[in-house]
């Protein structure tokens, strides 16, 4: 099998970084998060000469999710996570696109697997421990692939900051500390993709991101 290699695609107004995670050899990968713009989206999986084999969610806000079930239907494979307690977020995605005036691109999601800390989720060697990490939404979960000292860290975290805690089910202390305990004892040389904007490194964002400082 070749590296693990990811493709970003910036969907919707919220810009979130929709990801293809792939086998650099048999192209064969997984789809990260599909808020919207889906034939933007296909198109990029299909000129690349990607094998989508699951949809995999981080957690249930409608920029993450909000394509899901479409996307599911186009490609025909499973959607995977978040954690359970995004439940009431993942119903409630029709709701939402009505306050947003895009009822017409969002439907509510249900995932055929759920998540739970310590799962492991893969395609072809590609193994990604699974870690949940609340706080920015009670189930999100993180993909960590050891191997490859990576991690798509959804909205946990960022480029010099963190995610957003004043949505339904968030808690700031909650998501510090998923970071502090969950992501960073990875190590420092872990790089990681997030839900908006540039990634990074885990060592960079302890030594410099002003939400991690004592």
């Amino acid at each position: 099998m070749g590296q693990l290699q990811a493709g970003i695609i910036p969907v919707t107004a919220f810009q979130q970084n929709c990801t293809i995670l792939f086998d650099s050899d048999d192209k064969h990968g997984v789809l990260i998060d599909p808020g919207g713009d889906n034939d933007q989206v296909l198109n990029a999986i299909q000129s690349n000469g990607i094998v989508v084999e699951a949809i995999w969610i981080t957690h249930g806000h409608i920029d993450h999710a909000g394509g899901a079930m479409d996307m599911k239907d186009a490609l025909g494979v499973d959607i995977i996570g978040p954690h359970a307690a995004d439940r009431f977020l993942l119903d409630s995605l029709e709701a939402k696109a009505l306050q947003y005036g895009i009822a017409d691109k969002v439907r509510n999601c249900t995932p055929d697997r759920w998540l739970n800390d310590g799962d492991t989720v893969s395609f072809g060697s590609h193994a990604f421990e699974v870690l949940h990490c609340p706080g920015h939404a009670p189930g999100h979960v993180v993909y960590f692939n050891r191997v490859a000292k990576f991690a798509h860290v959804g909205d946990v975290l960022f480029n010099g900051s963190v995610g957003r805690t004043d949505l339904p089910g968030g808690d700031h202390a909650a998501l510090i500390n998923s970071i502090k305990t969950k992501l960073l004892p990875l190590g420092d040389d872990i790089g990681f993709i997030c839900g908006h904007g540039p990634g990074g490194r885990f060592g960079e964002e302890r030594r410099t991101n002003p939400f991690l400082q004592p």
